[in-house]
């Protein structure tokens, strides 16, 4: 995903809008190389840094208050490349990628007729990125690729890098990377506070990974103290903060998150994050495959839980409509409430969903942060409070905000198949266990 990605477009109608632009300049046909752009699409889209556009219509660059370049048009996407994308996209930005070197770069890159015509090329000057995270856990399998995925976001400024050892060589080789963010190092419990100060965003992917033949709940005992440890620290620190949970099991360690935050008197429901994109990444990806669409198209919601039975994909809310025989529903279903144990076998116990899970995190990261930005068109599916069903925490579709959760979309839940409302029914109590278990799992202990 990451690189010199190439997206190209079929008689496409583009308006690009950059910031501070002194006036109006038509642009001819021609190919226009962008280093470091945030890439959004309409649908919550998002695609990230080093992207080519080829375009065979003309560009148009006029004043608004933050770049964003916007393409309408019926027609679609040859290839993409990026967190997520739709065929209606708009690019923004704003970040220092496009400084005076770049610029020049992207001046020159204007080679299909420009000194024919003898356009005018306008200096550009984005605000600089504004957004500080922190990833605690970012030494680990998933937390050393995520902190490479979300240093490539533009709208960071500073990323704080936290783990108990190890993570100031990852600090360091992850700080070489020509983008805006400011990288720094915290090791160990005496520097976690530091780490926390001022952070929009936490990511907790910290903890053991799955084994062979181990089971989400067998993860508990450890890492349920993990997260209870870190989330107390992030009250004491940053309470205003987005908390993104990645640590499994998901369905146990949000509730303790929660009820630590409670019992530190700054719990904000809105705020608090189960992260479970990856079983909407996985079911996008299988569907697109199985029924041979365009993966750029296709978008399927995952309901329930993250965890066996509890990951419940709507395929009959499908994103564009498509059929499904008893036997492919049946069939997809499980392989994608089991997608973690393939990718464990895979790796004959060296590993578990480490990458895919960190490019899930990283689309979710920047999902949050455009929001935060006041993208007003952010939906992802996340485990969350919530009151659609009977359950305190559910994963649904959500729309994001400034302030965190906006909305839950509940109107997924209705018109189910006879399949999903069994199989939404044969979860409830697996999933409300596992709830319960996390919830008393921090009522029997004292917060510290």
């Amino acid at each position: 995903m990451m690189g010199r990605g190439h997206i190209h477009f079929l008689q496409l109608a583009s308006e690009i809008r950059i910031p501070k632009a002194p006036s109006s300049v038509s642009l001819p046909s021609c190919s226009l190389a962008f280093s470091g752009i945030q890439m959004e699409a309409i649908s919550s889209a998002s695609f990230s840094v080093g992207s080519t556009l080829s375009s065979g219509s003309t560009a148009r660059i006029s004043q608004t208050r933050a770049l964003s370049v916007k393409f309408n048009t019926n027609n679609h996407l040859m290839c993409f490349n990026g967190l997520k994308a739709s065929s209606y996209s708009k690019c923004g930005s704003r970040s220092s990628f496009l400084d005076g070197e770049n610029c020049s770069l992207l001046k020159h890159s204007y080679t299909c007729n420009a000194q024919a015509q003898r356009q005018r090329f306008y200096n550009i000057v984005l605000p600089q990125a504004s957004y500080k995270v922190a990833i605690l856990g970012a030494a680990g399998g998933i937390g050393q690729p995520l902190s490479l995925l979300v240093k490539m976001s533009p709208l960071v400024s500073a990323l704080n890098l936290y783990d108990i050892a190890n993570v100031k060589g990852v600090a360091a080789d992850i700080s070489h990377c020509n983008t805006p963010s400011k990288v720094s190092d915290f090791t160990g419990e005496a520097e976690l506070a530091e780490c926390l100060k001022g952070v929009n965003v936490v990511v907790i992917p910290a903890g053991v990974p799955r084994k062979p033949n181990m089971t989400r709940d067998d993860l508990f005992n450890i890492n349920a103290n993990i997260v209870k440890t870190l989330v107390e620290s992030v009250a004491d620190n940053c309470p205003d903060a987005f908390i993104h949970i990645i640590s499994n099991p998901v369905n146990s360690t949000v509730p303790i998150a929660a009820e630590v935050l409670k019992q530190k008197g700054v719990y904000n429901p809105k705020k608090l994050f189960g992260v479970t994109t990856l079983d909407v990444v996985r079911a996008n990806t299988f569907v697109a495959q199985l029924k041979k669409l365009k993966l750029i198209d296709v978008d399927v919601p995952v309901v329930g839980g993250h965890a066996g039975i509890t990951i419940l994909p709507l395929l009959s809310k499908t994103k564009p409509s498509v059929s499904f025989t008893d036997e492919e529903v049946e069939e997809l279903t499980l392989r994608i409430q089991n997608a973690g144990t393939e990718v464990v076998e895979a790796k004959a116990g060296k590993g578990s969903a480490t990458l895919s899970m960190a490019y899930a995190s990283a689309r979710f990261v920047e999902s949050s942060l455009r929001a935060l930005d006041g993208d007003t068109d952010v939906y992802e599916c996340s485990f969350v409070q919530s009151d659609v069903t009977e359950l305190p925490f559910f994963a649904s579709r959500i729309k994001l905000g400034k302030d965190g959760v906006e909305a839950v979309i509940s109107s997924e839940l209705e018109g189910l198949t006879e399949y999903e409302q069994k199989a939404l029914g044969a979860l409830v109590p697996e999933l409300r266990a596992s709830i319960e278990k996390g919830t008393k799992f921090v009522q029997n202990q004292a917060v510290s």
